[in-house]
């Protein structure tokens, strides 16, 4: 018997969160970028209007104002984001406990063994999805229903914004093999230029083509790929709780201004490992060792790495461990663009172990406490937002200069 596996995906979702608090603005374009007045001022997301003007994703402001003079760009927030897709996955679990995200706005549902509980098909209960996240959210999604999680992908793309669409072993020949090739999942670039040169540009040819010959042209990723467009990918959906956990958590920035000298470097090493350190908590990973990605404004790159003497997921170790890099790395009169500070060969917190020092000095704060005290923060940015208490020592969004 076919699975019933549906793809879920929130239409235009960083926009739309924004949205919820400027209803005024819905009618009007709207995108939402990083700081305009930065190096990285790009389209993180629009809304359906500013979409009409032709503005796309990970453009520069400038270029969508060229395109719409009048274009509203609101900030990203991103804990709004993380707080959103939490609540959506929520309502999902509502109906099945097979619920895989795919990213912070997508995620497959396995209804197979629930779907009778609800008495009707895939796409019925697809529109009860839909209809139940726009009552109690205000956010619209687009919904894919087929046998096997690749097709209801392409299901959930092919129609927007609020739809949904049923692709079965009947129709998947008319609505998806006419498509480009570069339309199916995973065909990048880079293999939509190589099957060109085969007289492959739509997932027809490509289901329709050797698949032997596919495996020598393309290697493993040829017989993938054939599956994707033939119907025949069956990888199960794995919920969030038997996902294997991450092998790195890191964060970089590219600052509004050359960071020079110590004391601005510490600053924005301390605001990159507090995000580091509140991503290892969520995911209760603790780190061994930490990497340092240093960019210069030539767009130079160096990287340096160091083991820790003690699994840690607080953002004082991490940031001393990063700052004792950069000092034996750096000269601290040369400009630094951007940073990136990665936590590496990570643990399970509830494994990790710690060799105490007989001799450490008993004025120095036990991490235990550290740890309780970033876990409080955690609690307070989860309940009034990221912005709702950090580090005196972080760079202001926008400066040139840290707080003191």
């Amino acid at each position: 018997m076919d699975r019933t596996i549906l793809h879920c995906d929130l239409n235009s979702f960083y926009a739309s969160v924004e949205l919820l608090d400027h209803p005024e603005l819905c009618r009007q374009p709207v995108a939402v970028c990083g700081d305009p007045q930065s190096r990285h001022g790009v389209i993180l997301a629009k809304n359906e209007p500013a979409k009409r003007f032709g503005i796309k994703t990970a453009e520069t402001v400038w270029q969508a104002r060229r395109k719409c003079p009048g274009l509203v760009l609101l900030e990203a927030h991103h804990w709004k984001y993380q707080k959103y897709s939490k609540l959506v996955n929520a309502v999902y679990e509502r109906y099945t406990d097979l619920v895989e995200p795919f990213s912070v706005d997508e995620s497959w549902l396995d209804v197979t063994g629930t779907l009778h509980l609800f008495h009707c098909g895939g796409g019925e209960l697809a529109d009860q999805i839909r209809a139940v996240v726009r009552r109690e959210l205000g956010l619209t999604i687009s919904v894919g229903v087929s046998f096997n999680k690749v097709f209801a992908k392409m299901g959930s793309d092919y129609k927007k914004p609020d739809a949904t669409t049923v692709i079965t072993r009947e129709n998947y020949r008319d609505l998806l093999w006419p498509l480009p090739v570069g339309d199916l999942l995973f065909v990048g670039r880079a293999a939509r230029q190589t099957l060109a040169g085969y007289g492959i540009r739509t997932i027809g040819d490509l289901a329709r083509f050797d698949r032997r010959a596919l495996g020598e042209i393309l290697g493993r990723q040829g017989y993938t790929l054939h599956d994707y467009a033939s119907g025949a990918e069956h990888a199960p959906v794995v919920p969030a709780r038997d996902m294997p956990g991450p092998k790195s958590v890191g964060n970089g920035l590219t600052f509004s201004h050359d960071l020079v000298g110590w004391e601005q470097l510490s600053a924005g090493v301390s605001a990159l490992s507090d995000e580091v350190a509140a991503r290892l908590r969520r995911c209760a990973m603790k780190c061994t060792a930490v990497q340092v990605t240093i960019r210069d404004p030539n767009f130079k790159d160096i990287c340096r790495q160091k083991r820790l003497e003690t699994p840690t997921y607080v953002s004082r170790d991490i940031a001393a461990a990063a700052m004792e890099l950069l000092r034996r790395t750096w000269n601290s009169r040369a400009p630094v663009r951007a940073l990136t500070v990665t936590a590496q060969n990570l643990i399970e917190a509830a494994q990790a172990a710690e060799q105490l020092d007989l001799f450490a000095v008993s004025a120095a704060p036990r991490r235990d406490k550290l740890e309780r005290l970033e876990q409080t923060m955690d609690g307070i940015r989860g309940k009034y937002g990221r912005a709702a208490i950090s580090f005196a020592c972080h760079v202001p969004k926008g400066d040139r200069s840290p707080h003191a």
